[in-house]
């Protein structure tokens, strides 16, 4: 493996962070704490990955980004959409702090305000991470 497959590599964390939250939203609601807790801890971790290995490509290549390559209608969905990946990826890490802090603290009330918050917009900001590399890499 190159620092050229990051990308690549950065995709598949994202899309393992969003099925983990998949697996996490669902446990909760089923009761299932252990399994939620679990879940949510993996979630973590790989996105915490996911941003040493984004921030070591983004070093490996000066900070440059990749061009779209699509043209017309598929040019203002691909920037609508980063757009809004990025300015929601730039607020998940306080808003993830806060909610796992309420967590581990046993403050599960508080967890729960903040989560309904933190939940959509991680999920979101996963799936488009895969997204945003599909257009970039696969489709265009």
């Amino acid at each position: 493996m190159t620092l050229d497959d990051l990308p690549l590599v950065n995709s598949f964390l994202n899309g393992t962070s969003f099925l983990l939250l998949t697996v996490g939203f669902i446990a909760v609601k089923t009761k299932r704490i252990t399994l939620h807790r679990a879940m949510m801890v993996s979630a973590l971790l790989v996105s915490a990955v996911f941003l040493v290995l984004y921030v070591t490509h983004k070093i490996h290549v000066g900070g440059a980004h990749t061009p779209f390559q699509g043209e017309g209608a598929w040019r203002m969905v691909y920037y609508t959409m980063l757009i809004s990946h990025v300015i929601l990826a730039m607020g998940m890490l306080p808003l993830i702090y806060m909610t796992v802090r309420r967590a581990i603290r046993g403050d599960f009330e508080a967890h729960k305000r903040i989560a309904r918050w933190t939940f959509p917009i991680w999920y979101y900001v996963s799936i488009t991470g895969v997204l945003v590399y599909c257009f970039l890499y696969v489709w265009f």
